[in-house]
């Protein structure tokens, strides 16, 4: 097996299964709503503000990336690790950069939500997508 097919390894899990698609969905309409949809500022309005709060103008796009697209993965289960990590980085970042210093519950504006999605993040990036995951049909 090489270290790709290792990468993608996952098991047949329906667990896996349900919090890779309820974090990819919440993530790619997060990310979408950073490109304008669903009511956001669209990207320029995006990068604008994440900019504003010190972030560099590449790594803000990468955030917008990372969320839209790599929410997306997840729901496929394609590349689910580097997709997990992606989200979970960005989410250390949210956390660290937005919402702790609100406390920790969301109707504050606190770190609830990003701190669930950094949870649910890490545990697909250590067990992989699971159950009708892209990843798992390249493997087979």
């Amino acid at each position: 097996m090489t270290s790709f097919q290792k990468f993608l390894r996952t098991s047949d899990s329906w667990s896996l299964l349900i919090v890779r698609v309820t974090v990819g969905v919440v993530m790619c309409v997060h990310g979408l709503q950073k490109l304008g949809y669903f009511g956001g500022g669209g990207w320029d309005g995006t990068i604008q503000f994440l900019t504003g709060m010190g972030i560099p103008t590449a790594i803000a796009a990468l955030v917008i990336i990372g969320e839209s697209v790599g929410g997306a993965a997840l729901v496929l289960g394609l590349l689910t690790r580097f997709s997990a990590a992606a989200i979970a980085i960005i989410m250390i970042g949210a956390i660290a950069l937005v919402h702790a210093k609100n406390g920790f519950f969301a109707g504050n504006g606190g770190y609830e939500m990003p701190l669930l999605i950094l949870g649910s993040s890490l545990a697909l990036v250590l067990a992989g997508g699971g159950k009708w995951s892209v990843d798992r049909m390249i493997v087979k």
